[in-house]
């Protein structure tokens, strides 16, 4: 099989002996090419290519971004309906932790060490062992696990700027950037988001809505935090949203967040919705917008749509 290592250098485990290590084993198995990423959307083209050329697996070691990246390359412009079940003509994924979360890398099975997750991925290749998941489709971008209005997009772009000046992704400034945004930086005081579903009255005013495609949202050091625990990659999209951002009802959702046995976050303050096959989510004004814990600017509508089937992965 010919295979495709896409490498961020700058990813926190990208170290050049790890890199060594990985691609002699992998060279064991397949025929490897190895590129690294230059620039923002530069996996997304060299998953392209490897499309186009017939490679049959795409790896990245990297963090999400990367694997957010490489999953639109391997997808292509397609629509939704064309992505829909086409898992098995397009090249396989398989993800390499190198980033700081690896929510993607962890939700599908994978070790947190890659050499460990190497191992793992040649065991299931030698098997013949993959998983065909579906992903979320945010107007014409995919992604894997989730996609975020509001509050938790402004932490985002907070803590790649800080990124930007030297410091270091860790789970004290994801902390740090929440507490400072919170209490600080955002409006609290004036909802702008709602919430529409076909056949449904519009849900709002909201202050944030997260849009996930598999639990947890996101883990704080190795503690997943989850907005919509019954979130997965066999089901539709999942929502979570807040009508209130008030210090008190805001703490007491985030424990639920955190705890290992509090399920589904819930109040009068939160709305969450399970297995949606699609979505679109407006703002009275522009908001801050992620996607796959990468921010990609700000929105005023967005329409999500689940996309069953539509990528390969071997782990």
């Amino acid at each position: 099989m010919r295979a495709l290592l896409i490498v961020n250098p700058h990813a926190t485990s990208a170290t050049r002996l790890r890199q060594d290590v990985i691609v002699r084993a992998l060279s064991s198995a397949v025929k490897l090419e190895v590129e690294q990423t230059r620039y923002r959307g530069h996996a997304t083209s060299l998953a392209a290519a490897a499309r186009s050329s017939g490679v049959g697996l795409v790896l990245t070691l990297g963090g999400d971004g990367t694997v957010n990246e490489a999953v639109n390359g391997i997808l292509g412009p397609a629509t939704a309906d064309e992505c829909a079940g086409a898992a098995d003509s397009l090249p396989a994924l398989a993800t390499l932790p190198g980033g700081h979360a690896n929510v993607f890398t962890r939700a599908v099975g994978l070790p947190c060490d890659a050499v460990d997750a190497t191992g793992q991925i040649l065991q299931a290749l030698a098997e013949g062992r993959h998983r065909s998941i579906g992903v979320g489709l945010a107007d014409s971008r995919y992604f894997t696990f989730n996609a975020g209005l509001g509050l938790d997009a402004e932490v985002v772009r907070a803590v790649e700027g800080g990124r930007a000046l030297g410091k270091t992704a860790s789970p004290g400034l994801y902390l740090r950037m929440t507490l400072r945004q919170f209490f600080r930086l955002s409006d609290r005081r004036h909802p702008t988001i709602t919430l529409e579903r076909h056949g449904e009255p519009a849900e709002g005013p909201m202050f944030m809505a997260i849009v996930s495609n598999t639990a947890p949202w996101t883990y704080l050091g190795r503690r997943p935090v989850n907005t919509t625990p019954q979130a997965a990659f066999e089901c539709g999209l999942d929502v979570f949203a807040m009508r209130s951002l008030r210090t008190v009802s805001a703490l007491r959702t985030g424990r639920q967040m955190l705890s290992a046995s509090a399920g589904t976050p819930s109040g009068r303050n939160v709305l969450t919705l399970h297995d949606q096959s699609e979505i679109t989510i407006r703002a009275a004004r522009p908001v801050a917008f992620q996607l796959d814990g990468e921010y990609v600017g700000e929105r005023e509508s967005v329409r999500f749509v689940s996309v069953p089937k539509a990528l390969r992965v071997i782990a």
